[in-house]
Formats: structure tokens, C-alpha cells, sequence
């Protein structure tokens, strides 16, 4: 078996696999899975945003979406090129503060959907549509 040396995209995507095992591995017994709290993102940025859930506060979810685009973004603080490891270390630090900052903000969400409307899903929004 021949080992070579990852690339710097295969690096960050091992980084980020390593990272999804960990959040799928650590959600708590009776809480949503990882995949429905993803999917309840929208709703919750939408019932943020119009001011009828309070939890995820404003800030929170600009420096999530902030410390993505960063993450998404060729432009990078410390670069892999120029320094591997402190390169991949920034960027990991940036992916574990969003995944667990949405992780805490998905599953305090989940409570607040399940006491407001227990018969209503997790990724519904609370709003009703015309019709």
C-alpha cells in the first residue's frame, strides 16, 4: 500500500469528513439527527429573520454564515501553500466554531419548534402559506 502525500483540497476534505463523523456521532439520544437539523436551517434563519423565534440572534447566524463564506472562499488567511499545518489548523478551528455554533443554535431551535408547534416537523417554517 503506497501512502502519498494528500493535496491540500484532499486534506481539507478528510478535515471535513473527520468533522461530519464527529457532529453525527455526538448528537444526543432524542434530539434531531444531523440531517434533519440541516434541513431546518431555512426555518430557523426565516423565523429568526422575522423576529418570531429569539434564539439564534442575529449575530449568530451572520458570523456563521461568515466563518462558510470563508471556508468556501480561495482566499484564505494563512494559506496551505505557505504553511500546511497552520493553513489546515485556521481552517479547522473557522469549520469547528459554525459546525458548533449550528449545531447548539439547530438543536435549541428543535426544542422551541417542539414546544411552540408539537405537531408541526422540524424544517417546517412556522409561517403559513396563502392558499
Amino acid at each position: 500500500m503506497s501512502s502519498r502525500p494528500l493535496t491540500p483540497a484532499g486534506r481539507r476534505r478528510s478535515a471535513l469528513a473527520v468533522l461530519w463523523r464527529t457532529a453525527r456521532a455526538g448528537t444526543p439520544p432524542g434530539t434531531p439527527g444531523l440531517a434533519e437539523r440541516i434541513r431546518s436551517l431555512p426555518a430557523m434563519v426565516a423565523d429568526s429573520t422575522g423576529g418570531r423565534y429569539r434564539g439564534a440572534g442575529r449575530t449568530r447566524l451572520a458570523g456563521a454564515a461568515a466563518g462558510l463564506v470563508y471556508l468556501l472562499s480561495p482566499v484564505d488567511l494563512v494559506p496551505e501553500a505557505v504553511l500546511p499545518l497552520a493553513g489546515l489548523l485556521d481552517d479547522a478551528v473557522v469549520a469547528a466554531w459554525v459546525a458548533g455554533s449550528l449545531l447548539t443554535a439547530t438543536e435549541d431551535y428543535a426544542a422551541w419548534r417542539a414546544r411552540r408547534h408539537p405537531a408541526r416537523a422540524v424544517g417546517e417554517p412556522t409561517t403559513r402559506r396563502p392558499g
